[in-house]
């Protein structure tokens, strides 16, 4: 049994790590990219980056202004469960962790109805989804509304194939990714279903930049970013080598009448942690 307190707990701790510190593997792929960004302007915005990482982790203060969403994922091991639903305890946290630190709330009550601001940044975003063992790997991402904005999905023919797939995610990144504060991290879903590849795309983001895939996987990710970069938009969109630091693709089944493709774009304040619950 895994208690949901236990959970809110863990979120607490992750939105307050998360909303000050960039995520380890992302900064790192930063300072290396500013070692080759060849454009004066794209890397004096790689240095301004790394020195505002620098001095959000040293002083507490978060990343950006936009402390973004609370999207959390609950992967739950086949030999468990939890002790109630875990929404409750995990926005009760959320709404400590946005007064304490203190963050910028940013969630209206409804997107057609109500915009009031709900005033603590809940709800959070919440999907459990099975893994092997026991336990719950609780992983927190805070997603800006800059970068959210940028998705896209497209319902490609299937005969279309694998350039289709890099001709879409190439004119999703040109047509919005100085809107979503480049260098980003890329997220590609292909495949599942319409509602599916969304969330496809938004796994990609949290996959470690540099950990092993297949080698088919790796092929495609190297000519996606190969493309991207060449569109010259740029960190900060000032024009250069280095659009994306990472692109990243997950794929799945689908209907054999589609071609599901999902783009996800993580900005330059790329914030995710996991934390692990044992039972």
């Amino acid at each position: 049994m895994v208690d949901v307190a236990d959970i809110g707990a863990a979120v607490e701790r992750a939105v307050l790590e998360a909303a000050v510190t960039l995520r380890p593997d992302f900064e790192e792929a930063l300072r290396e990219a500013a070692t080759r960004e060849r454009s004066p302007r794209g890397r004096r915005a790689l240095d301004q980056l790394i020195a505002n990482a620098e001095i959000a982790r040293r002083d507490g203060v978060a990343l950006c202004q936009d402390t973004g969403t609370v999207r959390v994922t609950i992967a739950l091991g086949e030999h468990s469960c939890l002790s109630a639903d875990p929404r409750d305890a995990i926005n009760a946290a959320v709404a400590r962790a946005y007064a304490e630190a203190p963050l910028r709330p940013s969630v209206a009550r409804d997107a057609l109805f109500d915009r009031a601001n709900t005033g603590d940044n809940t709800p959070a975003f919440v999907e459990v989804a099975p893994r092997t063992g026991s336990g719950a790997t609780v992983t927190v991402m805070l997603k800006g509304g800059g970068s959210d904005n940028a998705s896209a999905i497209g319902m490609l023919d299937p005969a279309a194939g694998r350039e289709a797939v890099r001709a879409f995610v190439v004119e999703a990144v040109r047509a919005k990714a100085a809107y979503a504060c480049p260098p980003l991290l890329v997220g590609v879903g292909v495949g599942s279903t319409f509602d599916g590849v969304a969330t496809l795309s938004k796994k990609a983001l949290l996959r470690e930049i540099g950990v092993e895939v297949s080698p088919e996987i790796a092929e495609m990710q190297a000519e996606l970013l190969t493309a991207v970069n060449a569109t010259g938009i740029g960190p900060g969109g000032f024009g250069g080598d280095v659009t994306a630091l990472a692109v990243h693709l997950v794929t799945a089944p689908c209907h054999i009448a589609a071609l599901p493709v999902g783009v996800a774009l993580g900005c330059s304040a790329m914030r995710s942690v996991t934390v692990e619950i044992p039972e």
